[in-house]
């Protein structure tokens, strides 16, 4: 028995085997350069005391940091790679734009054709040196991608052929997306949906876990953000300035105006 992991709880996605820790480890804040920035040392170890204290779900994508995201995973757990849930995504087209991705919340161009995904699949599977992905999910899916039934066509074809264990979507970059999380629900057999929730940002998260509710659907949630880009850790003030590379830098000041004042009247929880 490893850490702590005594202590960290875990659930199984509905109608699977895949036993995920409650709380799970995003590879965005040490890939990117957006959220600090980090040596490859320093998010290794950061890596392995997560593992150490039971943290078994990794999330990458391969866009974070190019790739980089992936390659870590398969540095930080060369050995473990039955002891861990790895769950990435795919979606943006980095290789041919991954250089003209600028300020943290600025978007690159997608390709979600079927040769793009299954390409981007293979991808991922040699950075990870793995011979499977437990949960791809398509990254930042538009209602275009919700309604091309080709899209989910490939990724039934990657589940069968071994490559992926299950799949699902991300919702993003930003909170929304509601409509195509409603309709992605309602007409597509997905193990999970990944978007923002926490406790000042529940829209539209409520509603599509509603939708999921009322369709009757197995759909869980992977959820991110939880700390709301750091709000809820209570450490912001009005005078808090961020540094130039870091995403909250180019969030508009009443983000976070508004948030110091929502954090006050929350102090007494």
């Amino acid at each position: 028995m490893r850490g702590y992991a005594a202590t960290v709880k875990f659930r199984t996605y509905k109608n699977t085997d895949l036993t995920v820790s409650e709380v799970g480890y995003g590879m965005w804040t040490i890939s990117t350069g957006w959220w600090g920035n980090y040596t490859e040392g320093e998010a290794l170890a950061l890596m392995r005391k997560a593992f150490d204290l039971g943290v078994t779900l990794f999330d990458a994508a391969d866009t974070y940091g190019n790739g980089l995201s992936e390659e870590y995973i398969a540095k930080g757990f060369p050995k473990n790679r039955d002891e861990i849930v790895i769950a990435t995504k795919v979606g943006y087209d980095f290789v041919t734009h991954g250089e003209a991705r600028g300020r943290g919340q600025r978007e690159i161009p997608q390709d979600f054709s079927p040769d793009a995904i299954a390409r981007a699949t293979e991808a991922a599977l040699k950075r990870l040196k793995t011979d499977r992905i437990d949960l791809l999910q398509l990254h930042n899916i538009r209602m275009e991608q919700a309604t091309d039934d080709d899209v989910w066509k490939t990724l039934a074809e990657l589940k069968s052929a071994g490559k992926i264990r299950y799949y699902g979507v991300a919702l993003g970059p930003a909170i929304g997306w509601l409509y195509e999380g409603i309709n992605v629900i309602r007409e597509r057999e997905i193990t999970s949906m990944q978007h923002i929730y926490n406790m000042l940002e529940q829209h539209p998260g409520r509603a599509i876990h509603d939708a999921a509710t009322e369709t009757g659907k197995e759909t869980m949630f992977l959820i991110r953000v939880p700390h709301s880009s750091g709000m809820l850790e209570g450490k912001y003030n009005v005078e808090t300035v961020f540094p130039p590379g870091d995403h909250r830098a180019h969030r508009p000041r009443s983000w976070l105006l508004n948030g110091v004042k929502k954090i006050e009247q929350l102090r007494f929880l």
